[in-house]
């Protein structure tokens, strides 16, 4: 009776929590910043991108404005793998204390110059900035839906127009930024904390009267109006010999937001029910093909996605997470290589180790550094630095491989898993199989499924990645993971009990790939969005299809022990249900 009302009490427990009030929070990455009227506020500049190239490239690879002295800030290891190139700039705010015509600098463009921002702006390169953690964006409003309103990385380097009455296509640079700085205003004191950091950027022809010098006044810029242009309607062209000069306007604008949820407007999921649908299509899935519930695994990466950990104010948190965790986990592919190498009455297992050590990482490894080498080339700032390439290494031989050997070694020690039944020396013939048992094309079918599960979630994934947008909706990519691992694990054991009915005992390799194959039609959709929405003009940036080809190895590995295991635990189980029988 006892354990009767104990088991009642959880029951109670466990509905009250459904009913209790959930507080949703991320962890921001920065501790927040109390500015009074006047404070210094110092943008920083990030790195020039392109979704066309895909290269990266330093903000002062093109001839802007520089301050005195350039000062790198200091960059994790993510960072430095993005490509991620933070500086200090010659843009320098007061805070609350709108500011408006300043100039920052004049320049003359040689060839060279004139040759590079073209070059950029033929391959619609963004700037990125920095203030208080939070990157620059351009707000671009819908007309048609009231506040709708999606926000892009940086703004572009410029734009390509004709004058009027003219054929012609020449280049314009935008030169004068007008920034808003957000700030939510503490009510108990004069403080204020950023919130909001946008920008719209405009290609303006400055007009000055008399020789150029420090206190030159712009007739095309009045200091005490809101606009930039007052008088100049022609945007600033870039040639040889021209001379530009930017300018830039910094207004200030109190927000309801607080600080804590000063990125849910960056975060904003306007395509939610998109991601819902592709749930539901992929819960019908699971559904039709048994409807069994299974407990997927939740890789950590996920639970500290979930948990906020890793969201964009985090910088490179992301990569070098998942980068972290390799390495560590090594300690695990070790022990279940070793077991698994064990029951096929293997003795080797130092050898074992050492290929599970070297044999994928190598693989990635040469590609990545290939495509180091030819982004290099392009001097672009998404080639990794020595110093950064010998920390890869370092961790790969000083943590990795050891920890490999360590898991090989007690792997090995385990007892062997017992076969239920002994096996003959000699292979039976298999019967001939029906047409639909054919292993290409159960193996191609038994891919279909997975693919149908994620390939929503994967276009606004390639679109985050590949356009420079925001995505942080880790807890539909979270559902949309357990989705895909119950379909793969399903899909993989049906197929293999319909091949062991057909008296075909040969399901190693298959259980391998029926679910694996789903990276082929995932490399090949990778592949359609990669050639048909970028626009790519740098031969190198194809380079990038290499990356997509690893993600497909990658995600043949990933479902390999657990589906693999799930067969095995099937033929032991009917073995001995034979046996009993």
């Amino acid at each position: 009776m006892a354990g009767l009302k104990f088991n009642v009490a959880w029951i109670f427990s466990l509905l009250a929590l459904f009913f209790l009030r959930a507080h949703c929070f991320y962890l921001p990455g920065v501790a927040p910043e109390d500015f009074q009227k006047g404070d210094i506020l110092l943008v920083k500049v990030n790195k020039l991108t392109s979704t066309k190239t895909q290269l990266p490239y330093s903000y002062y690879f093109l001839p802007f404005c520089q301050p005195e002295h350039i000062v790198d800030s200091a960059e994790n290891l993510g960072e430095v793998l993005r490509g991620d190139r933070i500086e200090n700039s010659p843009y320098v705010f007061k805070m609350r204390e709108p500011q408006m015509c300043n100039i920052v600098c004049r320049k003359i463009l040689d060839k060279k110059a004139a040759k590079a921002f073209k070059e950029k702006i033929d391959d619609e390169y963004r700037v990125n900035m920095i203030l208080d953690n939070l990157p620059l964006v351009v707000p671009i409003r819908f007309p048609n839906q009231e506040n709708a309103v999606v926000y892009q990385y940086g703004y572009h380097v410029g734009l390509r127009g004709q004058y009027a009455g003219s054929k012609e296509e020449k280049h314009f640079i935008n030169n004068h930024l007008t920034f808003t700085v957000k700030y939510h205003k503490d009510p108990l004191s004069d403080s204020a904390r950023i919130v909001g950091f946008e920008v719209k950027p405009f290609s303006v022809k400055h007009e000055y009267e008399g020789e150029w010098n420090e206190k030159t006044r712009l007739t095309t810029c009045d200091p005490h109006a809101k606009r930039a242009v007052t008088s100049s309607e022609s945007p600033q062209e870039v040639e040889q010999n021209k001379e530009i000069i930017f300018t830039y306007d910094v207004e200030f604008q109190e927000s309801d937001i607080k600080w804590a949820s000063r990125w849910d407007t960056y975060l904003l999921m306007a395509d939610d029910q998109i991601h819902w649908f592709s749930i539901v299509n992929s819960l019908i899935i699971v559904i039709f093909l048994s409807g069994v519930q299974f407990c997927g695994m939740i890789i950590v990466t996920m639970i500290f996605a979930l948990l906020g950990f890793l969201s964009p104010s985090n910088r490179g948190g992301l990569i070098t997470a998942m980068l972290l965790l390799w390495v560590f986990m090594g300690l695990f592919a070790g022990y279940s290589s070793a077991r698994l190498y064990k029951l096929f009455k293997g003795t080797k297992w130092k050898k074992v180790a050492l290929k599970t050590a070297f044999m994928f990482p190598a693989t990635v490894f040469s590609i990545f550094f290939v495509l180091n080498a030819l982004i290099w080339g392009q001097k672009s700032s998404g080639a990794v630095p020595f110093g950064t390439m010998f920390a890869l290494v370092l961790l790969w031989f000083g943590i990795s491989v050891p920890l490999v050997y360590v898991g090989s070694y007690f792997g090995f020690k385990k007892p062997t898993i017992k076969d239920p039944v002994k096996t003959n020396k000699i292979p039976r013939q298999i019967p001939e199989q029906a047409w639909y048992m054919n292993p290409a094309f159960s193996i191609l079918i038994g891919g279909i499924l997975p693919f149908g599960a994620v390939f929503i979630e994967l276009f606004f994934i390639l679109t985050s990645i590949w356009l420079h947008q925001f995505y942080y909706i880790f807890g539909f990519l979270f559902i949309v993971f357990v989705i895909i691992i119950v379909t793969c694990a399903e899909i993989t054991v049906v197929l293999c009990y319909f091949q062991l009915c057909s008296e075909d005992y040969q399901w190693w390799w298959r259980s391998y790939l029926t679910s694996g194959s789903s990276a082929l039609y995932l490399f090949l959709y990778a592949a359609f969005y990669f050639f048909t929405k970028l626009e790519i003009t740098k031969p190198v940036s194809g380079g990038f299809i290499l990356w997509l080809y690893v993600d497909s190895i990658v995600r043949i590995l990933r479902p390999h022990w657990y589906n693999r295991f799930l067969c095995l635990l099937l033929v032991h189980k009917a073995h001995l249900l034979v046996c009993e029988d």
